[in-house]
């Protein structure tokens, strides 16, 4: 008797594309990030990189440079992009293809705050020392692209 083939998934799938980064305040001494934290569906705390669904027309840098002050109220200068993160995973019965364009940014001007998130997703933010990050961040994908993005930090290093 043949064997039975996969079955055919009939779930729907969903494309998102997001952006955001690692925005850097090069004028302290230890490279400091700001960091989000959000409660995750089981109510736990988890640290990630600011980032957000693209808006309209805007390009990936674009939204990267909104979605960073808009959860962290730092307003930052896109430097390079640093890499994509490209994952699945499924809410509601929906299961949702996600590609995260990160860049590195340079913090500019802004306090610390995440009272200006319009999604009122971020609960939390904090200045990490760049070399803390990774063991901060809650996500396996992100402490990648912090460690892609170490050579690059040290190049722009002032």
């Amino acid at each position: 008797m043949p064997k039975p083939g996969p079955r055919a998934s009939r779930r729907t799938t969903v494309e998102e594309t997001s952006a955001g980064g690692i925005v850097v305040d090069f004028s302290s001494q230890d490279l400091s990030v700001a960091v989000i934290a959000r409660l995750n569906r089981a109510g736990r705390l988890e640290w990630c990189l600011p980032k957000g669904h693209l808006e309209g027309e805007e390009t990936a840098a674009e939204a990267a440079r909104r979605e960073v002050e808009e959860e962290t109220g730092i307003s930052g200068q896109v430097i390079c992009p640093l890499g994509t993160v490209d994952y699945w995973f499924t809410v509601t019965g929906i299961r949702i293809h996600k590609l995260v364009h990160h860049f590195l940014l340079r913090a500019r001007s802004g306090t610390l705050t995440v009272d200006n998130d319009p999604d009122q997703e971020a609960v939390d933010a904090a200045w990490v020392p760049f070399d803390e990050l990774r063991t901060r961040l809650s996500f396996a994908n992100e402490r990648r692209i912090v460690a892609a993005a170490r050579p690059m930090v040290r190049e722009w290093e002032m």
